[in-house]
């Protein structure tokens, strides 16, 4: 299950770094994650600093 994130995202790039897969990239009103590309590690939620990466339903 691939994480997403929220409207809570406030584009700070936190996230970009610390994906060992580089599934995220920059959309227009947040950042977003390739599903396909996310290996469910979770290294960008515990980097968000607004906790607006979690686990996809």
């Amino acid at each position: 299950m691939a994480y997403v994130i929220s409207e809570k995202c406030t584009k700070c790039g936190s996230c970009l770094p610390v994906c060992p897969v580089e599934a995220i990239s920059e959309g227009d009103e947040r950042y977003v994650i390739d599903a396909e590309k996310c290996v469910d590690c979770g290294q960008c939620a515990d980097e968000c600093p607004v906790q607006a990466i979690s686990a996809g339903d």
